[in-house]
């Protein structure tokens, strides 16, 4: 190519982007926790102990996610332990749902950031792939974003939940209803009664869906 002049196709960061999402986009499920478990594409994979791929049956019905793992979830190498998780279980029990079964919980983020600081953009740009494969394997009816991160990262939005909740809203083409982050809860537990009245809200959607 001549000295200035311009290129006709995408750089070859561009190119590797997109041989890369493909690749991913082709996975079977196998394929995707293992790619997962030996992935060192961004920063994190180095200071966290063990990637969290997510807990559930592969067919389940509902979708959860949530920010990234914590201290706990790395160390267990499961989503939502400890007190946020022991609550979360407790709020899917009542409505008939139950971790394993026939809800999945997953992550925006598969390993988790130091000090759980909040995720970065290039961090989430590298997991973005291996979530949208795991929602395209699982075909859920509902996902439930849970916390202001998860929900304005895949909403693409800087509007908050309060907002945004009480509507149904999409991602990956599967309806998405916003909650409060369980650990939020356990700190604000009036708003307990908001977060069960998002959960008979994604009820009725999910009813409507059929």
């Amino acid at each position: 190519m001549a000295p200035g002049q311009a290129s006709d196709g995408p750089d070859p960061q561009e190119r590797g982007e997109a041989t890369r999402d493909g690749v991913i986009s082709s996975l079977g499920w196998d394929a995707l926790k293992s790619r997962v478990a030996n992935c060192t594409d961004c920063k994190l994979r180095a200071g966290c102990t063990q990637t969290v791929f997510g807990v559930g049956g592969e067919r389940a019905q509902w979708m959860l996610i949530g920010e990234a793992p914590g201290a706990d979830e790395d160390r267990l190498g499961e989503p939502f332990v400890g007190q946020a998780g022991k609550l979360l279980d407790n709020m899917l029990a009542a409505i008939g749902l139950r971790r394993g079964e026939n809800a999945y919980i997953a992550n925006v983020l598969k390993c988790r950031p130091p000090g759980n600081r909040n995720p970065e953009p290039d961090e989430v740009a590298a997991c973005s792939p291996y979530l949208r494969r795991q929602i395209a394997v699982i075909q859920p009816k509902l996902i439930l974003a849970l916390g202001r991160f998860a929900v304005q990262t895949l909403l693409e939005t800087d509007a908050s939940i309060g907002s945004l909740r009480g509507r149904t809203h999409s991602y990956a083409g599967v309806p998405l209803v916003v909650t409060y982050h369980p650990a939020y809860l356990l700190r604000n537990p009036p708003d307990k009664a908001k977060a069960w009245a998002d959960l008979r809200f994604a009820m009725q959607t999910v009813a409507s869906l059929g």
